[in-house]
C-alpha cells in the first residue's frame, strides 16, 4: 500500500496553502492530516478548499448543514469508507 507523507509546513511557500493548513490545524477540519496530504498539490488543496467552504463554511445553498453532514455520513457509509 502506497503511503504518502505529511508535508512539512515549513516548506509550503504558498501563503495561502500555508494559511489553509494553519487553519485545519487549528480547527480540526477538514482533517489536518488529509490537508498535510493535499498540501503536496497546491491545486488540488486549493480545488478542495474553495470547494469545501462553498459549500459549508460559509453558508451557501439551501440545504442545512446538518442534512450535508448526514448525507455525507450515508455516502462514506453506503460506500463501506472506513475513514
Amino acid at each position: 500500500m502506497a503511503r504518502i507523507d505529511y508535508i512539512d509546513p515549513q516548506t509550503i511557500t504558498d501563503p495561502q496553502i500555508r494559511d489553509w493548513l494553519d487553519a485545519a490545524v487549528q480547527a480540526g477540519r477538514p482533517g489536518p492530516e488529509n490537508q498535510a496530504i493535499r498540501a503536496h498539490q497546491p491545486d488540488v488543496m486549493r480545488s478542495f478548499t474553495i470547494t469545501r467552504e462553498m459549500l459549508f463554511d460559509n453558508g451557501a445553498g439551501v440545504v442545512e448543514h446538518d442534512l450535508k453532514e448526514l448525507t455525507r455520513a450515508y455516502i462514506a457509509h453506503s460506500i463501506e469508507c472506513g475513514y
